[in-house]
This record gives structure tokens, C-alpha cells and sequence, in this order.
């Protein structure tokens, strides 16, 4: 007799869009006794492989239609999925029409996020993409979960064939039917968000099209934001906050959810976030560049003709604060770049490789997190989120990816900013936006000199960036300031140009920006304005 705790299976149906795995899983429920039905692609593979499979238009007596948008939405098969095992009303409604029970489905759904989304389809192709019957018989068999076994997802295939195999008949626990039939709610839960918001996103753009005075926005009416969970984590940004990492599915480029931990303990919360600026100043650079990352500002950035040059650069700005921080490279780390690290304290390193002597010698330091990003593909910025979560509501923008090279910012003052000075505006004008508001950068052509971050006034930043550099005991004379936001007063310049500042780039766009200009004339500043801001918060 089966177990009342388990869910016997005699019957399959397997329909999916992605074929992978689907020979090998359907040939081991074949061995098992277990027979097969299935739908057009499918069930040509099925018998290309030499599986015996019974077509589902046999089964429900009902030719497809409609070139197939019509094939499994028929009452006997739903019937069969839905009949509750241990209701009597419903299987003697089976058996007086003399139908049978489903008892495992195996379906996938159209990849509408990939070929609508990802390939930028017309409405007429997308829809071709809506799935109907897939996730109507999912849901079915999901909602009689204590009867019918539902695999979303080839991923399954091995784990639900393994339970079949057991000691308890042809049949899976109950706990694993459970565990299917949530996945399946939430991959079609994903699924309709997807559609949902691509015609919301169609239908804002039209109405922007149709109102002249409407500009074409990306937020719809209602969001319905799609991540996945990839760990539970010890805690919050304090040990008595709860808290969980989730990536996007529409990711895209090196990222820190994708990044491989190579060594070191679990990631904590605040070292996810500040690996994100670790990971996104070196992509700034096309030459070897390193930042260091304290409480989410670099505490300095550099760069060089190898990643040695690039890490001694970017430590020389603050060495002090740099301490317990993370440290973030755009080239494969190698044994003597280890070697110069491994007697500091460092949260975090990540990197897109290690050779095998380098992770030899960071694998002795247990605390310390080794990240590997995969540097293929690029950072798509234009067109992707930041959510900024307030109590009672959330806050959408797109990334911040934004870029004036120095050669198409407008030069405001007398004097023109040297070459080597466009090149120091440039490496300060990339570090800038990691750095939180009000932001002031002192830069060389190749590293940080000072940094000032988040102060209530932008002076302050200015004079915070002097103490750092002075803590280092580097100089500033001569080199480059930039500015996340334009200045509100002279003060900063003064401050700047006391402080031996010869060229400062800056958004521009103050009521006083004359004031501005005029006191960077006085001190023989060049000053070129982006028009372009780049606030954190």
C-alpha cells in the first residue's frame, strides 16, 4: 500500500519549452513504470530518442488548434490534475466519464523575459511569447499539491527522479511536492510581473508618443520589482537586523550577486555594499586600477602600469582608513600583489581571477572574503534600477551612468587646464560618484590625493579632503579637485586653491556660478563645467 505521506506516481505529462535534460529525465520515468504523454516539440524529441509517449491530443480526444495555441486547455486533462485523491466526489467524477489521473507534470515556460524582453520585440512578437496553457496547467497541478507532482524546471529533474527511486514505491514525499509547488507559484508570479510590466512600459511610452507634452518614461503605474534570493545572511547592516541578498534575474555584466567566493567567511551585509563600489571604480578604467572601500566611499583609488602600482597609488591616500576595508582590482590578481596585501587587514578582495599562488596565500587569512567577478560582458547601466526603499514607500531611478569625457566639458575660466591637468580632471571626475554627497575629490593623473565624503556642506568635504591628504603626508599642490555637485559659494574654491589646487571640474549650474568663476580667475584656477551631476546618497 503507498504511503499516505507520499504522492504515487503512474502518469506523466511532460510539455516544455527547454529541452535540456528532458531525454534523460523522461527515459528514467520510463524505466520506472511510469507512462508518458505529452505535447508537439516535446513529445518529438521524446520519440526521436526511442521513448514510447503518448501524444495529448489522444489522450483528451481533442485535436490541437489554432496551429497550437489550443492543445492541452481541455477539461480532461485539467480534470486530471485537479481531481483531489482523497475526495470522493471528484474521482468518481473521473471514473464515470472514464477518465484518468495525472499524476506528475514536467513543464517550462515560453522564455517571454529572453525573447520579448531581452530581444526588444513589437507587441505582436512578444505576445507569441505569452505562455497560456504552460502556466494554467502548473498552477493546476501546484494547487493539488498532496496529489500531483509539479516540475518547473529541469533543475528538479535529478532531485524529483532520485525520490522516485526510493524505498517508498514509485512516489515522492509529500514535503518535496511542497517545496515544487511554491517554486512553481513563484516562477509564475515572475512570469506575469514580466508581462505585466512590459505592457506597462508600452502602454506609458505610447501615451508619451500620443501627449506632446509627456516625455517617455520607464516607470510604470505600478511596480513589480523581480529578484531572487541567493542567501540568507547573518545579519542586517547591526546584528539585530534580519537580512537576505537577492539578485536581479535581468542582471547583465560583472556584478557582485554573480561574483564566486573563492575563500574567507560568509558575506555580511554591509561587505556586499561596499563591494559594489570595490567592484565598480576599477571598471572606470581601462588601464590597472585598484579602489579601496571603507563604509561605501573609496579612502582611495589609483592606477598604474600594473595592479602593484595601481594598490600602492590607492593606499597612499589614506592608509589609515583603509584599514579593514575592501579592495577592488579590474585585473587578475597574481602572487606578488598578494604578497604586499596579506600583512594588512582587509574585509574583502574582488577581482576578476586569482592565479593559484595569489589564492594559496589569501586562503590563510580565514576572515578575509576572496571574490571572483566574472569580467565578461558589459556593465548596462542605462536602463537598469536603483530602489531606495523609504518606510511607506520606495524610490526608483536609473543607475547612475552617466559620463562627460573632459573633452567635451566646457571650460569657464581664462586659463585652460594643462594636459596633465585634463588627465588628473578626468581620473577625479571617474572616482567622483562612488564617493558620497556633498563629494570632493583631489586627484593626480593616477591615484587619489584626498578624499572628502558625505559632509553636510560642501567646504567641509573640501577641508575633510585636505586633513586626508595631509594624514598621508602627500602633497596637493598642483593637482586637480572635482565636485559631484556645483559649488554654492566660493568658499570651496578658496578652500581649494589654498590648498594648491590648480584645475577643479564641477557640474556647474549655481545661481552664483559667476561667483564661482570669478574667484577661480583670481587664483589662476582652470574650471571646466559638465553639466552633469553625480550625487550618492
Amino acid at each position: 500500500m503507498e504511503s499516505q505521506g507520499n504522492i504515487p506516481v503512474r502518469r506523466a505529462l511532460l510539455s516544455v519549452s527547454d529541452k535540456s535534460g528532458l531525454v534523460e529525465f523522461a527515459r528514467g520515468l520510463s524505466e520506472l513504470g511510469i507512462s508518458l504523454i505529452s505535447t508537439g516539440g516535446t513529445r518529438t524529441v521524446l520519440e526521436d530518442a526511442g521513448i514510447e509517449v503518448e501524444d495529448v491530443a489522444q489522450f483528451t480526444g481533442s485535436e490541437e488548434m489554432m496551429d497550437g495555441r489550443v492543445k492541452t486547455l481541455h477539461s480532461k486533462l485539467h480534470a486530471a490534475l485537479l481531481a483531489r485523491r482523497d475526495h470522493e466526489g471528484d474521482m468518481e467524477a473521473l471514473q464515470e466519464r472514464g477518465w484518468e489521473t495525472i499524476d506528475l507534470v514536467a513543464v517550462n515556460l515560453y522564455p517571454f523575459e529572453e525573447k520579448a524582453i531581452g530581444e526588444s520585440l513589437d507587441l505582436d512578437g512578444a505576445t507569441s511569447f505569452i505562455d497560456i496553457g504552460g502556466p494554467t496547467m502548473l498552477r493546476a497541478a501546484a494547487k493539488n499539491q498532496r496529489g500531483v507532482v509539479v516540475v518547473p524546471d529541469p533543475a528538479w529533474y535529478g532531485t524529483v527522479l532520485e525520490a522516485l527511486r526510493g524505498d517508498d514505491g514509485v512516489s515522492v514525499p509529500l514535503s518535496l511536492g511542497r517545496e515544487l509547488a511554491a517554486d512553481v507559484f513563484r516562477r509564475t508570479a515572475l512570469y506575469d510581473s514580466a508581462i505585466a510590466t512590459y505592457l506597462q512600459e508600452l502602454n506609458t511610452s505610447d501615451d508619451a508618443e500620443d501627449d506632446e507634452e509627456m516625455e517617455p518614461t520607464p516607470f510604470t503605474t505600478v511596480l513589480m520589482p523581480r529578484f531572487e534570493r541567493v542567501m540568507i545572511l547573518r545579519y542586517g547592516e547591526n546584528p539585530h537586523q534580519k537580512a537576505a541578498f537577492y539578485q536581479d534575474p535581468l542582471r547583465s555584466g560583472p556584478n557582485v550577486a554573480d561574483a564566486e567566493q573563492l575563500g574567507g567567511k560568509q558575506l555580511s551585509f554591509n561587505n556586499i555594499i561596499d563591494l559594489e563600489s570595490a567592484l565598480g571604480i576599477p571598471l572606470e578604467f581601462e588601464e590597472p586600477a585598484c579602489a579601496l572601500i571603507k563604509h561605501t566611499n573609496p579612502c582611495g583609488a589609483g592606477t598604474g602600469s600594473d595592479l602593484i602600482a595601481a594598490y600602492e597609488n590607492a593606499l597612499a591616500t589614506d592608509p589609515v582608513s583603509a584599514f579593514g576595508g575592501l579592495a577592488g582590482f579590474n585585473r587578475t590578481v597574481d602572487e606578488a600583489l598578494a604578497e604586499k596585501m596579506i600583512d594588512r587587514f582587509w574585509e574583502a578582495i574582488i577581482a576578476p581571477g586569482f592565479t593559484p599562488e595569489a589564492l594559496d596565500i589569501l586562503v590563510t587569512k580565514k576572515n578575509l572574503r576572496v571574490m571572483r567577478y566574472d569580467p565578461d560582458g558589459k556593465r548596462e547601466l542605462s536602463g537598469s534600477y536603483d530602489y531606495k526603499r523609504v518606510y511607506g514607500g520606495l524610490l526608483v531611478q536609473e543607475l547612475d551612468g552617466g559620463w562627460v569625457p573632459m573633452s567635451e566639458a566646457e571650460v569657464v575660466t581664462e586659463r585652460e587646464p594643462t594636459g596633465e591637468e585634463l588627465i588628473a580632471l578626468e581620473f577625479g571626475w571617474k572616482v567622483i560618484k562612488w564617493v558620497k554627497s556633498n563629494a570632493i575629490v583631489y586627484a593626480g593623473a593616477d591615484r587619489t590625493l584626498g578624499v572628502g565624503a558625505g559632509q553636510m556642506s560642501r567646504v567641509d568635504s573640501a577641508e575633510l579632503a585636505v586633513k586626508k591628504a595631509q594624514s598621508g603626508g602627500l602633497s596637493i599642490e598642483g593637482c586637480a579637485m572635482a565636485s559631484d555637485a556645483f559649488f554654492p559659494f566660493r568658499d570651496a574654491v578658496d578652500a581649494a586653491a589654498d590648498a594648491g589646487v590648480k584645475a577643479i571640474v564641477q557640474p556647474g549650474g549655481s545661481i552664483r556660478d559667476a561667483e564661482t568663476i570669478e574667484a577661480a580667475n583670481e587664483h589662476g584656477i582652470a574650471m571646466l563645467f559638465t553639466r552633469m551631476r553625480h550625487f550618492r546618497h
